[in-house]
């Protein structure tokens, strides 16, 4: 055991924890030494939160005033786990201590002082729907015609002003860069905002990036509050770092000015929330930020296997922008992870679906396996097959397919072309246009389920509302191209070309993406030449997946705990912090991962990688990499995989190669008849894996093999 100097005259041989017993040497060198500035990279799987949580029961063995230590998460469910974990060690609460999220550390500092600022100490919190509300009402009261133009909607509006604040940018660059459409409405947007903010005054009440901004503003221009309570907080400790944006990093720069103990724990490797104005600058430039910085590594992984760590360590180490470390494993060694090229979307969702199978065969339970992707409507094609398979699975970082609101828009817009009588069809598409309420959508629905066909409606002398006449001018547009058309893809396309785009563009902040669930979804409906029929297998897939307490998911007996036992799904943002026994990546294709827009962006690229970082670093014992090498539906199009992962070195993979045939493996079918129109797809034993190195891979010959 590594020897350590102790900064202070604690001895531990009365302390009643065994510090050197119970953490390992990296881990204890940061809570012995962990005095003064002091950054932890603390790399995936190696222990963060045991670090920091025997930092503070070792801080308080040594008689530090809970009250002086600040423990600074980024979610309540982490600060309850630590203080619990600190309960544990020491057979008591630790009464006093501050802990908590940014946000509800800077409420409680404003339920204290924020008379200083103005406020009373009864201020009230506006949520996200009320936020979004009280915009609603400054256009309104601004008198700005939102219905010449489509107008962003008041959450998008909320959005802007808010990635504003926490980046600590302008307006106008904001907009430029993130927002360009709107770029010529910009002093519309800081009219808003200013109105916005004095409406906020004046009712007493603060948004949560108000709470950050003001308690900024109270530490900054407020000396008095300031000297009190960096004197109390003797002790910080920060949590996910890299996460941090420049408000939160100013806040502790200011509460730590006088003792400047404070110790931060994060991995650059795994900042992945820029869209959320989290500044990787935080973390890079702490060492510049606080003089005589201390910098500890933890490296040792108890999470995935060598195999998988080689892979991870030999991605990231092509960022040039960071802190170079390396993982070891503690694991013993298991296989490679596995490649895994397809000819299409649809091989490669057949492919993990099977495997999926075969792993819960095996013995292994479904919710210890994840399907991750860059993209939600990467894993359209995947969810397709699930549900032909009946395999139970649970989304992550969203709505499932079906359930997502832009899918039911579309599905609203068919099911008027299948049946113009359709009311709740008809209320749901009016509801979408501008100047059309409740009131408006019920009257004019009314008119149309009285008229007979779609021909009939679109030409009859229906009372339109004044307000709502350029909308129903663009939908009725719309539905005379659909009376004409019976394709159900065709039809989607129709739909999502048409100013169902403006919509998606002016109330979602993600309507690219949203615009390539509609293209997925379009491409599924390839496969249906009857719109009934397409509309009747939508409809049946409604409840898919959540499976009832009183019902066993396919192939468990009664007695197994059937309902939670489901595949995950999931974004790889929303997979950060969680692990799995197998990880499957998919959809790996330059464009998509990384994606084309990343390419544009000062530091996407850097940041897409580390994303595929974070992917990787999930699995412990079993990772598969798939792609498919054609795409398109009208043209066939080859597709590049990602450059993640050319940029690997050989030797680290096994190539999986996926044969065409007419055998079923196990009795599981690939598909059912007429849901693919290619030939049949079977796996002689899950593909032929071949002992060598990754491939420098040729489209053509791939193409060729599959």
């Amino acid at each position: 055991m590594k020897e350590f100097i102790l900064q202070d005259n604690f001895d531990l041989s009365q302390a009643s924890i065994d510090y050197q017993k119970e953490l390992n040497p990296e881990q204890l060198n940061v809570v012995l030494n962990g005095n003064g500035a002091c950054l932890v990279l603390a790399g995936a799987g190696s222990g963060k939160t045991r670090t920091i949580t025997y930092r503070v029961a070792y801080l308080l063995e040594r008689g530090v005033s809970p009250e002086s230590i600040l423990l600074v998460t980024f979610t309540n469910k982490a600060a309850k786990e630590m203080l619990s974990r600190v309960e544990g060690l020491l057979c008591r609460y630790p009464t006093g201590l501050w802990g908590g999220t940014f946000h509800s550390i800077a409420n409680r500092l404003l339920r204290m002082y924020g008379s200083q600022l103005g406020y009373t100490n009864h201020f009230t919190i506006l949520d996200q729907e009320d936020a979004k509300s009280l915009i609603k009402v400054c256009i309104k009261a601004l008198d700005i015609d939102t219905t010449s133009r489509r107008f962003p909607s008041p959450a998008k509006v909320h959005a802007m002003i808010s990635y504003a604040q926490n980046s600590g940018k302008g307006m106008s660059d904001v907009i430029q860069n993130r927002y360009p459409s709107f770029l010529e409405i910009v002093p519309v947007i800081e009219r808003i905002a200013e109105l916005y903010a004095d409406r906020k005054r004046q009712a007493d009440s603060m948004d949560f990036d108000d709470l950050l901004l003001k308690l900024r503003e109270l530490l900054y221009h407020h000396e008095g509050v300031r000297q009190k309570l960096a004197h109390q907080f003797e002790y910080i400790l920060v949590d996910e770092y890299q996460d941090t944006n420049v408000v939160q990093a100013q806040i502790i720069r200011q509460l730590a000015s006088e003792h400047e103990n404070v110790l931060v724990v994060g991995d650059d490797a795994q900042s992945i929330y820029s869209f959320r104005a989290a500044e990787i600058r935080n973390i890079l430039g702490f060492p510049q930020t606080y003089a005589d910085t201390k910098t500890f590594h933890l490296t040792t992984n108890y999470r995935s296997s060598p195999e998988i760590l080689a892979v991870a360590n030999s991605s990231i180490i092509q960022n040039k922008d960071q802190f170079k470390k390396e993982l070891i494993a503690v694991r013993r060694s298991l296989e490679r992870p596995s490649l895994v090229p397809s000819s299409n979307a649809s091989q490669e969702a057949q492919f993990i679906a099977q495997k999926i199978l075969v792993l819960r065969d095996e013995g292994m339970p479904l919710c210890e396996i994840a399907v991750l992707f860059r993209a939600a409507y990467h894993a359209q094609t995947l969810e397709f097959e699930l549900m032909k398979r009946d395999i139970p699975y649970e989304y992550r970082g969203g709505l499932k397919f079906f359930e997502r609101a832009h899918v039911k828009d579309i599905v609203s817009h068919l099911r008027i072309r299948q049946n113009p009588k359709d009311e709740v069809a008809w209320m749901r598409i009016l509801g979408l246009l501008n100047g059309v309420g409740l009131a408006s959508a019920e009257t004019m629905a009314s008119q149309f389920t009285d008229d007979g066909s779609l021909e009939e409606i679109l030409n009859g002398n229906q009372k339109i509302p004044k307000r709502a006449q350029v909308g129903w001018e663009g939908l009725r547009k719309t539905l005379e191209k659909m009376a004409h058309e019976e394709a159900p893809a065709e039809l989607i396309r129709m739909v999502t070309a048409g100013d169902y785009r403006d919509y998606l563009e002016t109330e979602y902040l993600d309507f690219m993406d949203r615009l390539e669930d509609l293209e997925q979804f379009a491409l599924f409906a390839e496969g249906y030449t009857s719109l009934q029929t397409f509309l009747d297998e939508v409809s049946l897939t409604g409840d898919y997946g959540f499976i009832k307490s009183n019902e066993v998911a396919p192939g468990f007996s009664p007695g197994e705990a059937a309902q939670e036992d489901r595949l995950i799904l999931s974004t790889i943002h929303q997979a950060k912090g969680l692990e799995w026994d197998a990880v499957f990546v998919m959809h790996l294709v330059d464009g998509k991962f990384p994606i084309g827009a990343a390419l544009d962006e000062d530091g996407g690229l850097e940041e897409e990688r580390r994303l595929f970082y974070v992917a990787t670093t999930r699995a412990r014992k079993e990772l598969f990499f798939t792609y498919p090498i054609t795409s398109g539906y009208d043209t066939l199009m080859l597709s590049q995989p990602s450059m993640f992962l050319q940029e690997l070195p050989e030797g680290l993979f096994e190539e999986v190669k996926l044969r065409k045939g007419v055998e079923r493996y196990k009795g599981y079918k690939s598909f059912e008849e007429g849901w693919d129109d290619g030939p049949t797809i079977v796996f002689d034993d899950l593909g032929e894996r071949e002992q060598k190195p990754m491939p420098k891979i040729s489209f053509l010959r791939d193409i060729d093999e599959l």
